[in-house]
């Protein structure tokens, strides 16, 4: 009896260790590795580099990679489309996401955020040449190219209803010139980019129409995982680290602007 009573005891911890409620108490999903998402489709922030195999490249895998080195973890980047990113964070498919994502009070209800890590706004791009859109108020009746489930398009739908949704920054960018939109807004990071590095026959209009935060989003009920990344955060901007890599892809350090 006692040994049956012992494979039981057994057998009931082995279930309890997979369980749900198991899980959540683990820091990461995969012991020593920090699994981070994003939807390698926003340049210069996270993308696929050509010139290194397809290998996931940019500003947002550069700071994950920091981060996870701070906290002694093995970083494992990953891609999921924008659309479904939050719904993969919720079922336990990766850690956290490291992908320029704003801080809304909508997303608070979903996610757990981290400080910012840095803060950037959003833009209004036309074709070289375009004299007919010269502030926001010219966007009215107007096509507005955007991002699926970006912040973007809510504030697209607040000049016209005339909105074309991408699945990439750089595809919407890229049709400007084709006269298929008349405007994109995205991050102006990425329009300037793109114009800059990707001579791209576009411009940007005026100021940003807002200033939003980004942050890294675990999952709400990882208080541990995201306690953690905020600390090696603190960390990395300190020692120097965070600062070498946004002047590497931008000139300038986009969490304080400087």
């Amino acid at each position: 009896m006692r040994s049956v009573g012992s494979v039981c005891l057994l057998l009931l911890l082995l279930i309890a260790a997979c369980t749900p409620q198991a899980q959540q108490n683990r820091l990461t999903l995969q012991e020593g590795t920090l699994t981070f998402a994003m939807s390698g489709l926003y340049k210069p922030f996270n993308f696929r580099d050509s010139q290194n195999g397809g290998a996931l490249s940019g500003f947002d895998v550069e700071i994950g990679k920091a981060l996870a080195k701070e906290m002694g973890l093995k970083p494992k980047p990953v891609t999921n489309p924008w659309e479904s990113i939050i719904a993969g964070l919720q079922a336990r498919k990766y850690d956290a996401i490291i992908g320029s994502m704003a801080i809304t009070e909508k997303r608070k209800k979903a996610v757990g955020f981290t400080k910012p890590y840095y803060r950037s706004g959003a833009q209004i791009f036309v074709k070289a040449g375009n004299t007919s859109i010269r502030t926001a108020e010219d966007l009215k009746g107007k096509k507005i190219g955007v991002v699926k489930a970006t912040t973007f398009i809510d504030l697209a739908k607040k000049y016209s209803p005339h909105i074309v949704e991408y699945t990439s920054d750089n595809t919407a960018l890229q049709d400007l010139p084709t006269g298929r939109i008349d405007a994109v807004i995205t991050d102006q990071a990425v329009g300037l980019y793109a114009m800059k590095h990707m001579k791209f026959p576009i411009r940007d209009i005026g100021k940003p129409l807002t200033m939003d935060e980004m942050a890294i989003a675990v999952h709400p009920d990882n208080e541990q995982l995201r306690e953690k990344l905020n600390q090696a955060l603190d960390q990395i901007i300190q020692d120097g680290t965070y600062e070498k890599i946004s002047r590497k892809w931008f000139d300038r350090n986009i969490l304080t602007g400087e």
